[in-house]
C-alpha cells in the first residue's frame, strides 16, 4: 500500500506553478511596476467633480476594480 502524497492538484492534475499561473504573476508585477511608477499629480474628472491626486493612486484603483469584476465574472460557481 502506498501512503505517499501526490506533487500534484488531485482535480487537475498539474502542479501549483503552471505556465499560466506564471504568466499571470509576470503580468502582475509588470502591471504594479507601471503603476508605482507613474507617481506625478493629475487633474481626473469623475463624472462632475474633478480631483487632483497620484497618477498611481488612479492606476492602482482602476486595476483593483477590473480584479474585483473579473473574479465576479469568472468565479466558479458549485
Amino acid at each position: 500500500m502506498r501512503t505517499d502524497k501526490p506533487t500534484s492538484d488531485s482535480k487537475s492534475g498539474q502542479g501549483v506553478l503552471t505556465p499560466t499561473r506564471i504568466a499571470v504573476a509576470a503580468l502582475a508585477v509588470l502591471g504594479l511596476v507601471f503603476i508605482f511608477e507613474n507617481t506625478r499629480q493629475v487633474r481626473i474628472r469623475l463624472i462632475i467633480p474633478e480631483v487632483t491626486m497620484p497618477l498611481w493612486l488612479a492606476l492602482l484603483g482602476v486595476a483593483v476594480i477590473g480584479g474585483v469584476c473579473g473574479a465576479f465574472l469568472f468565479r466558479r460557481r458549485k
